[in-house]
């Protein structure tokens, strides 16, 4: 088009449709971008009148995700009250906090970590237990029936807006060439030329697949840093003299690394953003519509997994290839790999989990979304006021000075509307949040509630007042982003199942009760569950040099291994293939529970 090559060229700056003061001031302001209009629905008729049915989709998909997350919500926090109030009756964690007990545990690390107690991770196993209980598995049930039903409800929401906004007939337009730094004309020579030089094409192909590799080496490097950071930091920190130090040890480690993993992800999450918007360039898409679709599956697949693969690493990999006392696995020859605490690693995940998501968005909402673009526009109306003390001397200056501002000066200082690929983004990975892991926190959908309540005013006031009056869009549907959300709710009940059989400690106290436990309780699962070592068979250097707990022979572990005692010390007992054969069972009943 003729503006676009204009604007390519330099010609002009910008161009945009003007705020319609009248409309912005009093409808949009009084019945949407206003935060004591929060209880009240959106209007999403007038948003597509104003901005355009793209936009006025999006803001309908909020409302109703944001809508369908009440029940979630009510039931999730009913999961976790129902934790609260019978945690005084849960038995294995009256068994970790029994002192009587004297349950003596191996070592966290070499030779400076000393022998300790079970009963000093009593509030970690009572903590534990709010989010690891029987109404947590049927919660994760609820929640993948939830997804499903989310989905259809959407799909029935957006034919009748189709219905209701004329979209039915709507044929899928020829769209503008995306241009960028030069017009239409040199930009389909460019093209021409590029993919008839094989070389040329190879290099492209080749330079997107090694950024690709190089960011997922990143990625998981940041996680295996961050590990690596914990494991030091244990056998540090396990010297200091002070026993109260030592007995927080493990949750001074777990919580300075969770907030260096979330730093690390808010970083990356915007360094990858600009190499997403890089490689899609380099493909040179034939049209705009063609280049938005790359560029959000590229985002979505980058970011998605920098703010999962932390949750990832704890709820599947931590601790399950650390080895036992007396044969650990080791990194860099001389720190042993990282493990989950006697009540399990769900409540590290929990942990990881709501400080990743709340940080996420509350440092998203504040800072990139509400503090950065209004600090761009108070430097650009410094930068104006100092134009304007240059050329005070000026007098025609001053008589333009005395003119009253037109509607498209002001517009001009506004942001320029970057589209709602990045509104998009910031919902489905929440989505992930929600729906990937709530089986580890329950309060995930409160959360996530609370957050659209307010994101939705928020994004309201700054189409009205922040940004430049976007050009109407028209579309049909939400496009792409809607097979992205129908794959993570697929790939949700693989995860949650995964969860409940492998992170969880559900599993593992059924199969006690109903097969191992001689009166068909749970007294003796926190005897049942931990192995023993003899701590002479400890290998030269790795047993404490100086121990506040004498006299001790036998040392305890977290695992199902034969006694030292038995022809087969230290392999694998008989419970722990029974364990084993029940959660693989899970998995698999879980999954078909959800596809009926």
């Amino acid at each position: 088009k003729g503006i676009n090559s204009l604007l390519a060229r330099g010609v002009y700056d910008s161009a945009f449709p003007l705020h319609d003061v009248s409309i912005t001031e009093t409808l949009l302001h009084e019945e949407w971008a206003n935060y004591g209009v929060m209880h009240k629905y959106q209007p999403v008729d007038l948003i597509r009148k104003y901005f355009g049915e793209q936009i006025g989709l999006y803001f309908a998909w909020l409302g109703v995700y944001t809508q369908l997350l009440i029940p979630p919500s009510v039931l999730g926090i009913i999961v976790f009250l129902y934790g609260i109030f019978t945690a005084d009756a849960n038995v294995p964690s009256q068994e970790t906090c029994d002192d009587n007990l004297n349950i003596t545990m191996c070592p966290l690390c070499d030779g400076v970590c000393d022998y300790w107690r079970l009963s000093t991770v009593c509030s970690l196993a009572r903590a534990s237990y709010l989010f690891d209980n029987g109404a947590t598995v049927l919660f994760a049930i609820f929640m993948s029936l939830w997804a499903a039903c989310f989905l259809e409800h959407w799909k029935r929401r957006q034919m009748c807006l189709k219905h209701t906004w004329d979209l039915t007939s709507l044929e899928d337009e020829e769209v503008e060439k995306y241009i960028q730094g030069y017009c239409m004309r040199e930009r389909k020579e460019s093209r021409l030329q590029e993919f008839t030089d094989i070389k040329a094409t190879f290099h492209v192909v080749a330079t997107r697949a090694v950024c690709v590799c190089v960011q997922i080496f990143v990625t998981f490097s940041a996680v295996f840093g961050v590990a690596v950071y914990r494991i030091c930091m244990l056998s540090v920190w396990s010297m200091n003299p002070d026993p109260e130090a030592k007995d927080s040890v493990r949750m001074t480690v777990t919580t300075t690394g969770i907030i260096l993993n979330m730093l690390v992800v808010l970083v990356l999450e915007e360094v990858y953003g600009a190499i997403a918007v890089w490689l899609t360039e380099l493909e040179l898409p034939k049209t705009k519509e063609e280049f938005e679709e790359r560029l959000i599956f590229k985002s979505f697949f980058l970011k998605s997994m920098n703010a999962f693969a932390p949750i990832f690493y704890v709820a599947f990999f931590k601790g399950r290839f650390a080895g036992r006392p007396g044969d650990y696995v080791y990194v860099f020859g001389d720190y042993r790999m990282e493990e989950c605490a006697p009540p399990g690693c769900l409540i590290e995940l929990c942990i990881q989990l709501s400080m990743i998501m709340l940080g996420k968005q509350l440092i998203q909402n504040n800072v990139f979304e509400v503090l950065i673009p209004k600090l761009k526009k108070m430097y650009r109306t410094i930068q104006e006021e100092k134009g304007k003390k240059r050329a005070a001397e000026n007098s025609e200056v001053k008589e333009e000075e005395k003119r009253p501002k037109q509607q498209f000066d002001k517009d001009f200082a506004l942001e320029p509307f970057e589209g709602v690929s990045s509104e998009y983004m910031e919902m489905i990975i929440q989505y992930g949040f929600v729906s990937l892991f709530v089986a580890s926190f329950p309060l995930a959908p409160a959360f996530a509630l609370l957050n659209n309540v307010i994101e939705i005013r928020l994004d309201a006031a700054k189409f009205v007042t922040e940004i430049r009056r976007p050009d109407a869009v028209r579309c049909k549907d939400i496009g792409i982003w809607y097979n992205i959300l129908c794959g993570i709710s697929k790939f949700s009940v693989i995860t949650n199942a995964f969860v409940i059989s492998f992170t969880s400690e559900f599993v593992p106290r059924m199969i006690y009760q109903y097969m191992y436990s001689v009166n068909g309780t749970m007294n003796g699962y926190t005897e049942h569950s931990l192995s023993y070592f003899n701590v002479s068979d400890f290998p030269p250097g790795t047993a404490p040099t100086t121990t506040l707990i004498t006299g001790v022979t036998m040392c305890r572990y977290k695992d199902y291994r034969d006694p030292p005692w038995e022809p087969d010390a230290y392999t694998f007992s008989k419970e722990y293939w029974s364990v084993l054969a029940a959660k693989l069972a899970f998995v698999i009943f879980f999954q078909v529970l959800n596809e009926y």
